[in-house]
């Protein structure tokens, strides 16, 4: 493998940081996106159980948003829960966005990856088939010579679609991820306000 980096010369480079970047951005974004993290399962039916008992506090307002980015969506409302309906409203989704900018940090830097990767392959085989065709001889080029400098410069080709690939499918991944924490939150958020302006029981 070192070989073939000394052998494919400067133009390799670029991809080589794209794919650690890429590789630590994926495991990154496995990590804090876990459903677990972002919305844990029975953080409402806690929320609502505290309210029905004690009622809202600074204190369990603090709590329920130090938990996890859901639970920042529900303080929102729970700041707002002697508001009207459309306040309460409000503050949640703006919260929601916040919450949302906040997972999808990094996808961006993921798709660009996934986008450029060939793009940097590509530009890499041009140089070397100009290097290659540059430095024969007006005697006439040796077949072999020229097949092997080919097959060189076609591997940046290789090595960008090898980034690429994996990157595509994980940047997919994580925005389905996050379009479906989105969807749970929400329909999660509206029971809160229903509840707490005694529009159903549970």
């Amino acid at each position: 493998m070192f070989a073939i980096i000394q052998a494919v010369g400067w133009p390799i480079w670029p991809l080589l940081l794209a794919s650690v970047v890429a590789v630590a951005l994926i495991i990154e974004r496995s990590i804090s996106l876990r459903r677990a993290r972002v919305v844990p399962p029975g953080l409402l039916d806690n929320v609502l159980a505290d309210f029905r008992q004690r009622g809202v506090s600074p204190e369990m307002v603090e709590r329920v948003s130090a938990h996890s980015p859901f639970g920042r969506v529900l303080a929102a409302g729970l700041r707002n829960i002697n508001s009207s309906r459309e306040v309460m409203k409000e503050a949640i989704e703006e919260t929601g966005q916040a919450v949302v900018h906040d997972l999808e940090r990094f996808l961006t830097t993921l798709g660009t990856i996934a986008s450029i990767s060939p793009l940097l392959g590509l530009f890499g085989t041009i140089v070397g088939m100009i290097e290659i065709f540059a430095s024969q001889g007006s005697s006439g080029a040796n077949p072999a010579q020229l097949a092997q400098g080919i097959s060189i410069a076609l591997y940046t080709t290789g090595f960008g679609l090898v980034i690429a690939i994996p990157a595509m499918i994980f940047w997919r991944h994580f925005r389905r991820l996050i379009d479906d924490f989105v969807v749970d939150m929400e329909q999660q958020a509206v029971k809160l306000v229903e509840v707490a302006h005694g529009d159903r029981k549970a």
